[in-house]
């Protein structure tokens, strides 16, 4: 009798179910109210300006190709910088990832090195370019720098998520040959993840195209300093001609990305 009062008293567990759920959805309302305000939305402006946005369109047309050999040999060396960043950061990517994977390191190696590669990836590669043009000056090899550090933070992860995922019984048949802690990691962990860790790479360099274009715009060579320069001085139908290469080649490197992922796994 008194287990039944105690039931009673408790409330269904499908109240308190939708009473969460009701809590949640005000919490994200609350949420989305309040970075409303902070990004100060004003969908009012869209049609207000909807004048000078449509000016502006207009300026962009028809695009002008009339230097097309320079602005694609800019984008040559956008894709160089691309290359780089990314070869660079694979090099590292591939010990500190492992370093920094809790089923093969140590704490006390695997925590430091972590927060290292959070740092590197939390800081946008426009800022890393930013230090680094002022760094080494302009040109090149400080978007290359920049794409190296932030892209090394981002794979260093990827490839740990990875080594930490995998199955145990392989790197146990290496270790009872009586191999190293190295020969462990080589015959029994790589094979592994090498795949995935193929995949991750050519996704970042997929990711870096694009990011080599942006890095450009703050001093870091190649097509995106062009673009800034075009923008700035109001030279719009030459900017939508360089707008179009960009597309049309970083299109054709996603395909080509996707193509050769599919192959690898």
């Amino acid at each position: 009798m008194e287990a039944e009062m105690k039931m009673a008293l408790q409330p269904p567990r499908d109240l308190r179910a939708r009473t969460f759920r009701l809590v949640i959805w005000g919490l994200v309302l609350a949420m989305l109210a309040w970075a409303w305000s902070g990004a100060e939305m004003k969908p009012v402006a869209l049609v207000e300006q909807g004048g000078n946005i449509l000016t502006l369109i207009s300026d962009f047309f028809p695009p002008d190709f009339t230097d097309w050999r320079m602005y694609m040999k800019e984008m040559i060396v956008t894709l160089h910088v691309a290359v780089w960043g990314t070869l660079l950061a694979v090099i590292c990517a591939v010990p500190l990832g492992i370093m920094s994977s809790e089923n093969i390191a140590p704490w006390w190696i695997c925590q430091p090195v972590r927060r290292l590669m959070d740092a590197a990836r939390a800081i946008n590669e426009m800022v890393f370019a930013m230090m680094f043009v002022v760094a080494v000056g302009l040109g090149p090899f400080a978007g290359v720098l920049a794409l190296w550090v932030h892209t090394t933070g981002t794979l260093a992860k990827l490839f740990s998520e990875a080594v930490e995922a995998i199955e145990v019984s392989p790197v146990e048949g290496v270790r009872s040959t009586g191999a190293s802690f190295l020969e462990e990691i080589i015959f029994g962990v790589i094979p592994q993840v090498f795949p995935l860790w193929i995949s991750y790479s050519l996704y970042r360099f997929e990711a870096n195209v694009r990011s080599a274009t942006v890095v450009g715009m703050v001093g870091a060579g190649g097509i995106g300093m062009v673009l800034w320069e075009l923008f700035r001085s109001f030279n719009f139908r030459q900017t939508c001609a360089v707008m179009a290469i960009i597309v049309l080649v970083v299109t054709l490197f996603d395909l080509l990305s996707q193509r050769l992922r599919k192959m690898v796994l």
